[in-house]
């Protein structure tokens, strides 16, 4: 072993020693390499390399405490949730993602778009089709609706008919937009489609359902 060799292996020996407070004699009696001599008994400073932060994965669940509410379904709701995935299928979502769509959209996971005046409902098959079926006629077609529900999966839970469609008629009839500009409105902004409030300016805390924000 070379004398570079021999410093890492003493300075090795040294820190346990250090850390876990273990007698020396023994140390040195069963490691020959520690026996090294240093001027005035004074170890060289330690070299340290750059330690580099990794982040944990991050892996959402369902029954995640963190994220949902306290609720236990039943065998007739557990049913009901299960039947609404295969409206979702076309998307090719994982069965997490498919649950965090539906959490959040039927206030089963926290989600600041509802602030506190979403209770729990159990999702229907019937309603989650009528919402892609009405998304699918405003010419979205499933990657455009795939991207929508990620990024605003709580569309699901808005009303079809005092929600959705009545906001789509309010941006036709107002601001002239329909078409090709609705589309690409609603790919940049879908939480469009849930406003049902207008403050004009004077504020009723409920801003991210306000058309102030339009």
């Amino acid at each position: 072993m070379d004398a570079l060799e021999t410093f890492r292996h003493s300075i090795y020996q040294w820190l346990l020693i250090k850390k876990f407070k273990l007698d020396s004699t023994s140390v040195v009696a069963n490691n020959p390499f520690i026996a090294v001599n240093f001027p005035n008994n004074v170890l060289p400073n330690v070299i340290r390399r750059p330690w580099k932060f990794v982040p944990p994965s991050r892996k959402w669940e369902l029954h995640s405490t963190a994220q949902t509410k306290s609720t236990v379904l039943s065998d007739e709701e557990k049913k009901s949730w299960d039947a609404c995935r295969p409206a979702l299928s076309a998307f090719e979502f994982t069965v997490e993602e498919e649950d965090k769509i539906l959490g959040k959209a039927f206030g089963h996971i926290h989600s600041p778009y509802w602030s506190e005046e979403r209770k729990m409902e159990v999702p229907r098959f019937d309603v989650v089709s009528e919402i892609l079926s009405y998304l699918r006629s405003l010419n979205l077609a499933d990657d455009d609706l795939s991207k929508l529900l990620k990024k605003f999966p709580e569309v699901l839970g808005c009303s079809l008919e005092d929600e959705l469609k009545n906001n789509v008629k309010v941006m036709e009839n107002e601001w002239g937009i329909e078409g090709k500009t609705l589309k690409n409105l609603l790919m940049r902004n879908p939480r469009v489609l849930g406003y049902n409030v207008d403050c004009k300016g004077d504020c009723m805390a409920k801003c991210t359902r306000c058309w102030v924000r339009f």
